[in-house]
């Protein structure tokens, strides 16, 4: 049995609720990072370097703890789609991604605070966009108030009736924590999921 305390760094409520679907005991804790994206930083760069410096950053605060850190960032066109600052600009936003295919780019990093060793994955959803009217967009809106979330997609509630399709190989990093690369990582550090799942949870 393996004794690390698991930590996640993240303030986000979407990545705890998916964490906890592992069935696994764990901390959470605020990584403090700044995101702000690098000049002439990809959209896809951004997301793993940040899901990095977050798990680095957390785990620097323990002496024997796997630190799990995750970002997204949104792409339309090569430019980063962020969280909309108002009903406004998420209207703007869903507009744009009408008829179209937005790329959500999460970065997942796994760092041991005991060694510092880290590894970190990236995984990319394409979500394909049906054709949306205003009246669409509006009632979306008013339905789910996504002003939290990248390219203001609440894809576990009602914004997957904004989508013709999907496509990734692992379907919650739409959400904001790819689990099926999280257990990938925790197997790597000899933690076996399906063994440890019950334990306890947070």
């Amino acid at each position: 049995m393996d004794s690390r305390p698991l930590v996640l760094g993240s303030t986000s409520r979407y990545r705890r609720e998916l964490m906890g679907r592992l069935g696994l005991p764990f901390e959470v804790a605020a990584p403090e990072v700044d995101e702000t994206p690098l000049p002439g930083e990809a959209p896809a760069g951004t997301a793993l370097r940040l899901a990095e410096a977050k798990a680095r950053a957390v785990a620097g605060r323990y002496a024997n703890a796997l630190v799990i850190g995750s970002d997204q960032v949104a792409e339309l066109d090569g430019q980063a789609v962020g969280k909309p600052l108002d009903a406004a600009d998420a209207r703007r936003q869903l507009r744009a991604a009408s008829g179209r295919t937005l790329a959500f780019h999460t970065g997942v990093a796994l760092c041991d605070a005991a060694t510092r060793r880290c590894q970190a994955r990236l995984v990319t959803v394409r979500s394909v966009f049906r054709p949306l009217s205003d009246a669409e967009i509006d009632r979306y809106l008013a339905r789910e108030q996504p002003y939290d979330c990248a390219g203001s997609v609440k894809s576990e509630g009602f914004g997957v009736a904004l989508f013709e399709r999907i496509e990734s190989d692992d379907p919650t990093a739409l959400i904001g924590l790819p689990l099926i690369t999280v257990v990938s990582l925790l197997r790597g550090e000899g933690v076996d999921v399906l063994a440890a799942a019950g334990r306890g949870q947070p």
